[in-house]
């Protein structure tokens, strides 16, 4: 399977893709493609990135593809990391809807070229943000159940290792999720938490003990005062204000430490870029897995007291395989997380309609180009016959690598047969025919043509190539 990486200069982006080739989540035979802007800076730097990757790790690193426009990406699993990003410095506080008004365009432009050139099976997942705001656009566009927001990952993943530092274990043997908006507005679901090796009265006191006596509905405040404490300590010595941060409940510090972070004058694309690959590596696992994130939710769940299903987007637990997300893992809520996930819905609401003018529901708020992928019949229409004749090694190994190409992207033989070597015997031709798009024929192409073992290669479409042979 192929992973783009729209953004792939960014901070975060750039992390991504170091890390999709440094932790060996893509195949050599897998394509990885560099995705930039032709009127940016990233038109030149997705060149040098390619190059870099392929420095540092050429032994194992899948295909490197770049491409410069919107129209141009093909993969089964798309990551959205292009856009502004919130400003690292003191006293600096991201304005998310600063962030929405100017990104809109851009995830929409995306959004509008994946619906109308894609497969129609890509899986999205949303860095960009607000995340909030890229999950209702490209769900309009793409379908709910193919898109994902990663920032309730990343939020989960945080709350874990805070939970874990302070009981002196591994993130791993806990579990437990954070819903609601990303940010400031994250909602810890401590009803989920789940300690490996405690039973049900240890974890309830475990629990108890990490709240110190505290409900959710003062988070909002302590946050707030934790903000205009940590800028007064910070302007003195910054190592003192992250020392506080250490002092405070978990849930606490599950938002602040990111927010001080920034102040710092650092960002934070590591952490961003390992929770992205988690879920890149578990949609091409072909297992399903628990995760949260933030998605188009149609009556999956409520939110407090409301009495009808909510319909809008929130960050929730669910269940991520290859095709998306398939269902909501949500039990009814004490109160307290009730009442904050309806406050943190009603804020994705207000933010989502002051940038689009209009209510936000399940589908994007905005009105889209291309309002859903084409039918069925009208991609299999836009399906050709190839031919591709390639030359390689005439070796073990060679039409292996070849035929792992086509089969990684999900792309069938119609006839493959094989011609006698030449050049000394060194090198053999493959005949392959096929049937796909043009730009999906287009990526086998480059794809085949960057294998070791290939010569050259040279595909056509069926009916230019058997006329050429007969002439």
């Amino acid at each position: 399977m192929d992973v783009a990486v729209i953004g792939a200069t960014g901070d975060v982006g750039r992390q991504v893709c170091t890390q999709l080739v440094e932790r060996r989540v893509l195949p050599p035979t897998s394509r990885l493609q560099l995705v930039g802007r032709r009127d940016g800076s990233s038109a030149r730097a997705v060149h040098g990135l390619r190059a870099d990757l392929v420095d540092a790790y050429d032994e194992h690193a899948p295909l490197l593809d770049v491409a410069h426009s919107p129209a141009d990406v093909v993969a089964d699993v798309i990551v959205v990391a292009a856009g502004l990003t919130a400003p690292a410095r003191a006293g600096a506080d991201p304005d998310r809807r600063l962030l929405a008004a100017t990104n809109l365009a851009v995830l929409a432009e995306h959004a509008d070229a994946i619906a109308r050139h894609g497969s129609g099976h890509e899986v999205v997942l949303v860095v960009t943000n607000p995340v909030e705001l890229g999950v209702a656009v490209m769900a309009g566009r793409l379908g709910r159940h193919r898109v994902l927001g990663m920032g309730a990952w990343l939020d989960t993943l945080r709350f874990r290792r805070e939970i874990a530092v302070e009981l002196g274990v591994r993130r791993h043997r806990v579990g437990g999720f954070v819903g609601g908006q990303h940010g400031e507005d994250a909602v810890p679901l401590w009803s989920t938490v789940r300690v490996s090796g405690l039973d049900l009265d240890e974890r309830r006191r475990a629990v108890a003990a990490l709240r110190r006596g505290r409900s959710l509905d003062v988070l909002p405040d302590e946050i707030a005062a934790a903000k205009r404490e940590l800028a007064t300590v910070a302007a003195q010595d910054i190592g003192a204000a992250f020392d506080l941060i250490d002092s405070w409940p978990a849930d606490l510090r599950t938002v602040t430490r990111p927010w001080m972070t920034h102040q710092s004058g650092a960002k934070t694309p590591a952490g961003t870029a390992s929770a992205t690959v988690d879920l890149v590596e578990t949609l091409l696992d072909g297992r399903e897995i628990v995760v949260a994130g933030q998605v188009a939710l149609d009556g999956e769940v409520s939110t407090g007291a409301a009495v009808d299903p909510f319909r809008g987007v929130l960050g929730v637990p669910l269940v991520l395989g290859p095709e998306g997300w398939t269902r909501v893992l949500l039990d009814p809520l004490p109160d307290d997380e009730a009442r904050r996930l309806a406050e943190a819905a009603d804020g994705v609401g207000h933010m989502l309609a002051a940038v689009t003018g209009r209510p936000a529901g399940p589908a994007d708020p905005t009105e889209p180009a291309v309002r859903s992928a084409p039918r069925t019949g009208e991609r299999a229409a836009a399906e050709v016959d190839w031919v591709a004749t390639v030359h390689g090694d005439d070796r073990p190994g060679t039409l292996t690598a070849l035929t792992g190409v086509f089969s990684t992207r999900g792309v069938s033989f119609d006839s493959l047969a094989t011609r006698p070597a030449v050049d000394g015997g060194r090198v053999g031709r493959i005949d392959v025919t096929f049937s796909a798009t043009e730009r999906r024929t287009r990526a086998l192409e480059r794809a085949v043509g960057r294998l070791a073992t290939v010569k050259s290669v040279v595909v056509q479409r069926a009916a230019i190539s058997q006329h050429a042979g007969r002439g």
